[in-house]
């Protein structure tokens, strides 16, 4: 089965970059959010905010899925956030293959910015718990892809 990307602008090949990863066991909304939250951004920022965030030392607002979600300090023009350590450090090794296939094409990795960033939703791993008098409880867990696209800039 071909893996393809939702990215599907015309670009020129020699200028991109593309990094992939499927079935990630992280929540798809911890990876929405911080795929919003990195998109446009260049590569060396992007990966000391990751890092910021695996450290706790900066908060990713979540902007979507944001019920019950408290207030941090220091964001701006967002008050509520969290700190997903789990899916911070996932997406960071994607970004940092991305980067490799970059340097691979002999591209330049100090210019490179995340043209396209995206998770989805991946198979559901089912599970369960067993309970008194011989039921179970469903426990399943979530998977989730990542696609990252980075382009060198002019």
């Amino acid at each position: 089965m071909a893996k393809k990307y939702a990215y599907n602008k015309d670009v020129d090949e020699a200028k991109t970059a593309r990094a992939m990863a499927s079935s990630l066991k992280i929540s798809p909304k911890h990876s929405v959010e911080i795929c919003s939250a990195i998109r446009g951004m260049d590569v060396e920022k992007a990966k000391n905010y990751l890092n910021d965030v695996i450290a706790m030392k900066k908060s990713v607002p979540f902007k979507r899925h944001n019920k019950k979600v408290g207030h941090r300090k220091g964001q701006e023009g967002w008050p509520s956030g969290r700190y997903p350590v789990k899916a911070a450090e996932q997406i960071l090794r994607v970004l940092e293959n991305a980067e490799a296939n970059a340097e691979y094409k002999g591209m330049d990795t100090e210019r490179l910015f995340i043209e396209h960033i995206s998770s989805h939703r991946g198979l559901v791993i089912k599970g369960y718990i067993p309970r008194a008098f011989g039921r179970t409880t469903p426990f399943n867990t979530s998977t989730t892809h990542i696609q990252i696209v980075l382009q060198e800039a002019n």
